[in-house]
């Protein structure tokens, strides 16, 4: 192997393993902004469910109200 190929298969190692850390830094930053937007995602879907059950609970409160037979009674009373 002459000296010249030497240097070149040197500088392209050199170069090669520069440009491979970066994309591996590169990687573990965009993995841990994944790691936090899936973290405020997941807050966000807590918070959406948690109001869902309350409205369903809310709405079945008012079904119960409406459906009962005393409540039709009062509407008729209030209609004459």
């Amino acid at each position: 192997m002459s000296g010249t190929t030497m240097i070149v298969l040197i500088v392209f190692i050199s170069v090669g393993s520069g440009v491979i850390y970066d994309m591996y830094k590169k990687h573990l930053e965009f993995k841990h902004k994944m790691q936090n937007n899936n973290s405020d995602s997941n807050k966000q879907l807590s918070a959406v469910n948690a109001e869902v059950l309350a409205l369903k609970e809310r709405v079945q409160t008012l079904e119960a109200i409406v459906t009962d037979s005393s409540f039709a009674v009062k509407q008729e009373i209030n209609k004459l």
